[in-house]
């Protein structure tokens, strides 16, 4: 480095930061935040995030991976703007630099869309078709983000695929009703998922369909309202 300091007529320690302090110019954009392909103490995950993030993609998102950059889109409902600013903190928090969002004219939904290198690093689960036509199975290192934030993973399912309405109930001739979640997918391994995270936090649920479930009783609905609450 003297020698090519000298020849080029600058200081040293410009050349040594040239060849010795400079980022990798081959880690760009996405790689530098991927925390799977930088497992270390600059890239630790904000495992909240991410856990909600991977609900919503198994709910209501899709990843495109082709011959350019692939793209993550997730819908959400235009009824829904709180729902739609929280999907797009979670994917600039988890990876994206930048994120756009898609008005699908006609449909009632805006795609909340991330192109990035690394989202498929992320979100394994990606492939061709309908997600309930394949298996869906998470990494261990996915289930061991889920079982410490279970809470977020369901506030994702949820917050896609899923409702908090009030049941109408007419009993003995009165008409009452009360709160009841419930989440439905056509995929029987995402349903599954659903299930294992209720048990993680111990909140009863039962199959109401074979494409959906439903958390009733009012202990269960007042732990999950603590995890999910209502959409906004």
């Amino acid at each position: 480095m003297t020698d090519t300091a000298r020849a080029l007529g600058l200081p040293y320690s410009t050349v040594w930061h040239w060849c010795v302090d400079r980022p990798d110019r081959s880690v760009r954009g996405t790689a530098l935040r991927c925390f799977r392909c930088l497992p270390d103490d600059n890239a630790q995950p904000d495992l909240g995030s991410y856990a909600y993030l991977l609900g919503l993609y198994l709910g209501d998102g899709h990843l495109v991976v082709s011959a350019k950059v692939p793209v993550l889109s997730i819908a959400c409902a235009d009824t829904y703007p709180g729902l739609i600013d929280l999907c797009e903190q979670a994917m600039l928090t988890v990876l994206a630099n930048r994120v756009q969002r898609v008005q699908k004219k006609g449909k009632g939904y805006v795609a909340v869309q991330s192109y990035g290198k690394h989202w498929p690093c992320l979100l394994p689960q990606h492939g061709p078709g309908p997600k309930h036509l394949r298996p869906i199975v998470l990494a261990d290192w996915q289930r061991r983000i889920v079982a410490a934030q279970p809470g977020d993973f369901l506030r994702g399912l949820f917050h896609s695929d899923g409702c908090r309405i009030d049941n109408p109930v007419r009993r003995a001739g009165r008409d009452y009703s009360y709160p009841r979640y419930l989440f439905t997918n056509r995929s029987a391994d995402i349903l599954g998922l659903c299930g294992w995270a209720l048990d993680l936090l111990g909140i009863a649920w039962r199959m109401n369909r074979p494409d959906s479930l439903s958390v009733a009783r009012r202990v269960a609905v007042a732990a999950l309202d603590r995890h999910v609450g209502p959409k906004s």
